[in-house]
């Protein structure tokens, strides 16, 4: 079978679900997609093509990719267009599907809704799993300590060290061992499955990360509880599965392990796409401790008195380097201070090192420290190898052994953190090359002031090309917004696929009639909104004027906590018994307070912040009118933005047009979204942000967004 005919195939498998779906109807836009989809997975050749492609052999030293970049505007089915042509080439090419998203919301609706159904009328059989990352499991053996402490290490005071500077009163003491108690009589009784997820009650965070599972501490099926675990009864499931359901963070924390179906012979569908280069960002940055150092000794001790008992001849090295570590540590905590203490001592706490040049006096301690880090982790490595050939050979010492396992495992990242930091802050960029954003912070913790350093790339792309897109063959990226201004640019180089010769891009417009259902109100005010005090007093009123309006559902979207406290004290009674607000209510209890009311035929509006503004759905009568109270700048005022834009800075280039104005386009397209999610609803977009009509930006903001009917009121004298 050719290529051409396995797409057509997977079209047409598309086409019998959309016929059997009941009210399901043909939409072009959905068509379009599928057939995009088929296309682009159907000319991959994956790591091994058990269809062999008869007729289209495969060059094994040039393996095509292919990858497309697909915005599917609201109303067009995207997650049908996606899934049906993919599964049926799976399943064709007896290979997997791994779909990831970036909101819990998503994956829910997925697992629980689109994929059910799509199994019920695919001709082929085919099983689905949701894939989560090991924190969101218990871990028994670190459960067991806490509860059974008579039978743990005396050395074990992993605990004490999660609390360390906190008021740790024997009543706090109490409060968890309860915790710890009521954590393992719900998972001895089959209660619960021991998925955080499932918890009727949300856990302390802190207490939840003493006993959650983790790779650097997990012993596998050495582990006396392997038998019952919680993460490898959900890998059992994960490996019978054509299709898994992972997030963003999970899908980009796994490369290069064997968590995941390796990419190069999987079919990778990356939804909500417009996430990833965030995402991207936080999983290479990198941070470490400058001020807490007790976790060193723990490990010290921990790791030669192991290391003894196994007779591991690296655990020499140990007391030096680590005595070398403190006081290397220490050295650069009292160079930071005297250098920037003044900075950290203010309300913000955290100074950033221009264009990412570390003061020469830093230079020889932070490679000091960077090569006794990795002498003492390879010395860390020796012992745990040394310890897994004992838990093979000696199955009866399973339990202390994958006890001591774990001791050592659930410190040593703070190691592999100290060599990665150091890494980042030695590394200089060539001539031309965007810097490592390096900054430190200065925080109150519990009751002591914690000192950390903080390293990250500044161009997500470059880190997506190097470790996501070298491993995959064959990719859709989606969502209902990727352009911005009209164009595929931006998001392109965020994701590292500008400029790849096997990227291609296709917009597919949404269903829904804009110019007749929706209405862009461009009310603006005279009070020019970088005054911030006269634009909120004069956009607050008019405001309440609009709100006096509504008959339904509404939703208003600020910019700020302030912002909405200002217009929150400013409700007359009338309203305020209308209004509610994001920061009263938990998210499901306000939507559902919302629904309520709009189906007794009362007027309801929601006060809600940047996080409203996208994954809500309030279709129908639930948001005829949505007002944005001032355009969602996102300016570069985090440590990694504002490195970027000092570099695009000294590069000649402007970063508001080509980082703020971009990234605001996707954000307020994603607001606009919330007006219009059937093609029966009507709704009113009210912006009273005057630069949206006003400046030349401002212009190509409107071009990303739908082709409301617009409106331009006149302001009074």
């Amino acid at each position: 079978m050719n290529r051409s005919e396995m797409a057509h195939q997977a079209l047409e498998v598309f086409d019998r679900m959309v016929a059997a779906a009941p009210g399901m109807r043909p939409r072009t836009g959905q068509r379009q997609m599928a057939e995009q989809v088929a296309m682009t997975f159907s000319h991959a050749d994956l790591a091994r093509q058990a269809d062999a492609l008869s007729d289209d052999p495969v060059d094994l030293d040039t393996p095509a990719r292919s990858i497309a970049v697909i915005q599917a505007g609201t109303g067009v089915g995207k997650s049908l267009a996606y899934s049906a042509p993919a599964v049926a080439l799976a399943l064709a090419r007896q290979s997997r599907v791994l779909i990831s998203t970036a909101t819990v919301a998503l994956q829910e609706q997925l697992v629980n809704k689109d994929l059910p159904a799509l199994a019920r009328h695919m001709p082929g059989d085919f099983r689905f799993a949701l894939a989560k990352g090991r924190g969101r499991y218990l871990c028994q053996l670190k459960l067991d300590r806490y509860v059974r402490p008579a039978e743990a290490d005396p050395d074990d005071d992993e605990e004490d060290d999660l609390f360390a500077g906190f008021h740790d009163s024997h009543q706090d003491k109490t409060r968890r061992l309860t915790a710890y108690q009521d954590l393992a009589d719900a998972f001895s009784s089959g209660r619960w499955d021991g998925d955080r997820d499932t918890l009727s009650v949300a856990p302390d965070p802190l207490i939840w990360q003493s006993v959650a599972a983790d790779v650097s501490s997990c012993t596998a099926r050495h582990c006396p509880f392997y038998g019952s675990c919680s993460y490898f009864e959900q890998r059992k499931a994960l490996v019978g599965a054509q299709v898994i359901v992972v997030n963003h963070d999970l899908l980009l924390s796994s490369l290069g392990s064997r968590a995941l179906p390796e990419l190069d012979n999987a079919l990778l569908v990356i939804d909500e796409a417009h996430h990833l280069p965030a995402t991207a960002l936080d999983q290479f940055a990198c941070q470490m401790d400058l001020s807490r150092l007790t976790w060193l000794d723990r490990l010290s001790s921990r790791a030669l008195k192991v290391g003894a008992q196994l007779g591991v001849e690296a655990i020499a090295d140990i007391p030096k380097h680590a005595a070398l570590i403190r006081q290397a540590v220490q050295d650069w905590a009292r160079l930071v201070m005297h250098e920037y203490g003044e900075g950290l001592s203010a309300p913000a706490g955290r100074v950033r090192l221009p264009r990412g040049r570390l003061p020469e006096s830093m230079v020889l301690p932070m490679s000091q420290l960077a090569h006794s880090a990795q002498v003492y982790i390879e010395a860390l490595r020796d012992i745990s190898k040394t310890l897994r050939a004992e838990m093979r050979d000696q199955p009866s010492e399973a339990r202390r052994l994958a006890a001591q396992y774990a001791q050592l495992g659930s410190l040593a990242p703070r190691m592999e953190a100290v060599y990665d930091t150091t890494q980042r802050f030695l590394q200089m960029a060539d001539e031309g090359q965007p810097p490592v954003a390096k900054w430190f912070t200065r925080e109150v913790v519990g009751d002591l002031l914690v000192l950390r350093a903080h390293a990250s790339p500044t161009l997500p792309g470059s880190m997506l090309r190097g470790h996501l897109w070298s491993r995959v063959r064959g990719a859709v990226l989606t969502s209902a917004t990727l352009t911005s201004c009209g164009r595929f640019d931006f998001l392109l180089r965020e994701t590292g696929l500008a400029g790849d010769p096997d990227v291609t891009t296709l917009a597919v417009e949404s269903p829904f009639d804009f110019a007749r259902q929706g209405r862009l109100v461009l009310a603006g005010t005279r009070a020019d909104p970088k005054d911030v005090a006269a634009f909120t007093q004069e956009m607050v009123q008019a405001l309440m004027a609009d709100l006096r309006e509504v008959k339904h559902g509404a939703l208003v979207l600020f910019t700020s906590r302030e912002q909405m406290r200002v217009a929150s004290e400013a409700l007359p009674a009338d309203l305020r018994a209308r209004v509610l607000l994001q920061s009263e209510w938990s998210r499901v209890r306000l939507l559902q307070q919302h629904a309520q009311r709009v189906a007794d035929g009362l007027p309801s509006i929601i006060f809600g912040l940047q996080s409203f503004g996208e994954g809500l759905d309030l279709p129908g009568r639930l948001c005829e009118d949505l007002f944005i109270t001032k355009l969602p700048f996102a300016p570069p005022d985090d440590p990694v933005g504002e490195a970027r834009a000092e570099w695009l800075r000294a590069q000649g280039r402007d970063p508001f047009m080509e980082l703020v104005v971009p990234a605001t386009a996707i954000r307020l397209a994603q607001w606009v979204g919330r007006a219009i999610r059937t093609e029966e609803d009507e709704a009113h977009v009210t912006c009273y942000d005057r630069r949206l009509s006003q400046t030349a930006y401002g212009q190509r903001l409107l071009a990303g967004l739908p082709p409301f009917t617009r409106v331009q009121p006149s302001l009074a004298s």
